[in-house]
């Protein structure tokens, strides 16, 4: 079956969801500018997974109009009811470099219970790359939530502002591996000369993949 934006929209058009969704999954066969065009018609699906499939795409086909990629992102942001739509978007805002959202994902932030949203937001911040996101990482850092905090870590690497060198050592011994090894990661983005000790520290750790990460950051 030939695959054409009138098939495609055929099937958006329908009653069953799942027809919504092999469309879906089908845009991606179209020219990037069409494919933009018809993911909106069900960006407000009624179906959540629907509307989740559809805010993943505008992660990539939003290059071809930020703008109304932005619009888009905020719309689910603030108005969907569920979480895993409003983390896409968060995800989708981050891939996109949409730093113009940035004020927007710190109110999300701030005002929802929901750790998935929590989590997408603290993930984004590092790849948006915003140094305005520091603060929040910051705070991320003390959350009583395991993924929350690792996730900071990354974030945190990923902005490469030095000031995140001091909140990162006490993370350096802790007791999970896979904190430390978050850590190494994190520490070997930076250049700055106060992350080597604690990189020569954790090129010596027990846990080989720790070792060989500190010792490619010190490489760098």
């Amino acid at each position: 079956m030939t695959v054409t934006p009138e098939s495609v929209r055929e099937l958006l058009g329908s009653s069953d969801f799942s027809d919504r969704l092999h469309a879906i999954n089908l845009i991606r066969q179209l020219e990037p500018t069409i494919a933009f065009e018809l993911i909106q018609t069900v960006i407000e699906d009624n179906n959540v997974r629907v509307r989740y499939a559809a805010v993943s795409q505008v992660a990539t086909l939003g290059k071809q109009d930020p703008a109304k990629a932005l619009i888009l992102l905020r719309g689910r942001m603030y108005r969907d009811s569920e979480a895993d739509v409003q983390a896409a978007a968060a995800d989708a805002i981050g891939a996109l470099q949409l730093t113009e959202a940035f004020d927007d994902l710190k109110q999300l932030y701030e005002r929802t219970s929901e750790w998935l949203v929590r989590f997408s937001i603290i993930a984004t911040l590092g790849e948006l790359g915003d140094p305005r996101g520091f603060e929040l990482l910051e705070e991320a850092l003390k959350s009583d939530q395991e993924l929350l905090r690792m996730v900071a870590i990354g974030s945190l690497g990923e902005l490469g502002d030095a000031r995140a060198i001091d909140l990162l050592i006490p993370f350096a011994s802790d007791p999970d591996w896979q904190v430390r090894y978050r850590v190494t990661q994190a520490l070997g983005r930076f250049k700055d000369a106060a992350a080597r000790p604690i990189l020569e520290k954790l090129a010596t750790d027990e846990v080989s993949q720790i070792a060989q990460e500190a010792q490619a950051g010190l490489q760098a």
